[in-house]
């Protein structure tokens, strides 16, 4: 059985290790670190799930970002431990903290990723939408969380100014 729960302060490091763990070095130098620099992740969207010993299997953030001025949800990074993939809980991960971001108020989400996984999720390419470069804009997906949420959305996506 596994238990998701809002990320602590506590969590950090061991949230740290499992992304160093499955991702490539550097992961940190990507576009998308730039605009968490001195952002605290959302408290509450971001989740650790554990199993019944409390050892972590997977993790998930958002961190508030502006888009042409407009407030959004920046999704990412999600991982699972190696040794759990396959069992849906970066999809478990995905459904229940974006269930918990519509339940906040939040309207938009955006992330950098693979859209044929992102899609069954509904994410789709948000055009117009400019991520710091290096960024392949065909990896910029977006989702309304609330009905036409994106509509009129666009421009640079900046640090959150909050």
């Amino acid at each position: 059985m596994i238990e998701l729960k809002a990320e602590q302060a506590n969590d950090r490091w061991e949230v740290e290790a499992l992304y160093d763990l499955c991702f490539a070095p550097g992961r940190e130098a990507l576009s998308s670190y730039r605009l968490r620099d001195g952002v605290p992740p959302v408290p509450g969207l971001s989740q650790v799930a554990r199993d019944t010993d409390g050892i972590l299997a997977a993790a998930i953030r958002f961190w508030p970002v502006l888009v042409g001025g407009a407030e959004a949800l920046l999704l990412g990074p999600v991982a699972v431990h190696p040794t759990r993939q396959g069992e849906g809980l970066g999809g478990s991960l995905i459904r229940d903290s974006l269930a918990k971001a519509q339940d906040s108020g939040w309207a938009r989400v955006m992330l950098v990723g693979d859209a044929p996984y992102y899609q069954r999720f509904g994410f789709t390419r948000l055009e117009g939408v400019e991520m710091p470069p290096p960024t392949n804009p065909d990896r910029v997906l977006g989702l309304a969380l609330h009905p036409a949420a994106w509509d009129g959305v666009c421009g640079k996506v900046e640090r959150w100014q909050g």
